[in-house]
């Protein structure tokens, strides 16, 4: 149904596509799995048609196409839905969902917004989601969001003759167990009439998935694995060159925690219905880990201590100092560094270089007189970019044209070389390849041992259980249980879910 071949893809010093070919069946799931760098997103985005190939070919249904933008794309039943989400949160959903295709609604130059809503209607229920098509789309949570994207992706269905080719993009990254099996099931319903290219890193998932799997490593296709035929150890080794670390969680650097110093107090402190009459310590050192359903209350702990939101009741001490006006720059002159879930929207700023990025958060220290030190701020970045390791051309490269785990290790290299000592992790995995999230894992173990203290939103359980000193279970936005995690005696799985749910 939907062919490249010999595609090839040059940016400025990488050559990021090398004679790619890649095919999807009608009706077929086809997973797309490689480090960050191998060229998954650079292929997706010659799929999509944001970008144009410098080589190859390109069929549908044995018919040469060349697209000069997405919408060509979509004229020929081919959609995404982002990791990253490409919604306009201050729109409603059916803005949204009928975004840039609004001239089907408009009737002496004015807006039908009654049709408009039911037309929303019609296609959310597609994707069995129950909500207002008038709401302002800032009001759902992040996995309603995501089946408004895949919404609005199937308005295709009514818009294009042939079949449609559906690009997944990370879609699983922060959805709960059972809103993943939502989506799986909804997906395998809509092979009647969609392909789907599943891109993850997931494991798991894309084994379940997925009918073939390709693997891409430097730009290349290196494998096309059958689904009875797939294998996690094999796929990831082809993936990342070389055998996964089986101490993945680096468990044998875990250290002890120093009891006597304490970083950050929580004394019954609730923050409206968000969440109430939590308290908890966290020391130098100690990786402490919330564990939760989407939605228990964890997010908002977080952004509380970095004073993005203000408690309702309960006293908040950082080192010793009780705490009584919550902003975000009082967070940082607190030494508190935050490393969001969102890390393209709120981690970096797009447009802005490495550099920039890392000294955004301490510019006093590189200007005197209103006037800049860009020597120093670049030396600074030099410096972290060779300790972290960061894939980058050099300083001056845009943070928003790296890839996922090297814009996290930004992030983090902005709270590091800025001197935090409490470092707040939401979700510092997603949507990271594997070799990626072991250098993460290596950071905070890195981190732990300099006497930072780290609070952290695992991406999964086995994650939390890995990484974590001191694991709290919040459930509807209480205090559950706390578990002691000493290395070779942490909890299971069915200890923290028991609680969980």
């Amino acid at each position: 149904m939907y062919e490249l071949k010999k595609v090839d893809k040059h940016f400025p010093g990488v050559h990021a596509l090398k004679a790619v070919d890649f095919k999807v069946n009608r009706g077929e799931i086809v997973g797309l799995v490689g480090e960050n760098g191998a060229g998954k997103s650079t292929l997706m985005k010659v799929i999509y048609g944001a970008y144009q190939p410098d080589g190859g070919s390109i069929t549908i249904d044995g018919t040469t196409v060349r697209f000069q933008n997405p919408r060509q794309a979509m004229d020929h039943g081919i959609g995404m839905v982002f990791q990253e989400q490409s919604l306009i949160t201050n729109l409603t959903v059916m803005e949204n969902i009928f975004l840039g295709f609004e001239q089907q609604f408009v009737k002496f130059g004015v807006i039908d917004w009654k049709t408009m809503a039911g037309a929303a209607s019609k296609q959310l229920a597609k994707v069995k989601l129950d909500i207002d098509p008038a709401t302002v789309t800032s009001k759902l949570s992040f996995a309603q969001r995501q089946l408004v994207e895949l919404a609005k992706v199937l308005t295709l269905e009514e818009r294009v003759d042939g079949d449609l080719v559906i690009l997944l993009d990370e879609p699983t990254s922060v959805l709960a167990k059972e809103e993943v099996e939502l989506l799986f099931r909804l997906v395998r319903d809509l092979t009647k009439r969609a392909s789907f290219i599943f891109v993850s890193h997931r494991m798991d998932e894309v084994l379940e998935l997925s009918d073939r799997i390709y693997v891409m490593k430097d730009g290349e296709v290196v494998d096309v694995v059958g689904h009875d035929d797939a294998d996690v150890d094999v796929i990831q080794h082809k993936m990342v060159g070389r055998d996964v670390d089986k101490e993945y969680y680096r468990e044998q650097k875990q250290r002890a925690y120093d009891s006597e110093t304490v970083l950050l107090q929580f004394d019954d402190v609730s923050n409206g219905s968000r969440f109430k009459n939590i308290s908890f310590s966290l020391h130098a050192g100690e990786v402490l880990c919330l564990v939760g359903t989407e939605g228990s209350g964890r997010e908002a702990i977080l952004r509380t201590i970095y004073g993005l939101e203000t408690p309702s009741a309960g006293k908040v001490t950082i080192k010793g100092e009780a705490i009584s006006r919550f902003t975000a720059s009082g967070g940082v002159e607190r030494g508190v560094g935050y490393v969001p879930r969102e890390r393209k929207v709120e981690g970096i700023v797009n447009g802005m270089n490495v550099y920039e990025n890392m000294t955004l958060s301490q510019m006093d220290n590189y200007a005197s007189g209103g006037v800049l030190h860009m020597g120093e701020e670049k030396k600074l970045a030099r410096s972290w970019i060779e300790r972290l390791g960061i894939k980058t051309p050099n300083e001056y490269k845009d943070c928003g044209g790296l890839s996922g785990g090297n814009q996290q290790k930004v992030v983090l290299a902005k709270w590091r070389s800025g001197g935090s000592d409490i470092i707040l992790l939401d979700h510092p995995t997603r949507g990271l390849d594997i070799g990626a999230k072991e250098d993460v894992y290596e950071m905070v173990r890195e981190m732990s041992e300099a006497g930072i203290g780290i609070i952290l939103i695992a991406d999964t359980l086995e994650e939390a259980i890995g990484l974590s000193h001191t694991i709290i279970v919040i459930k509807d936005g209480a205090f559950q249980k706390r578990f002691d995690g000493h290395p070779g005696d942490k909890p299971s799985l069915y200890d923290l879910v028991h609680h969980m749910i």
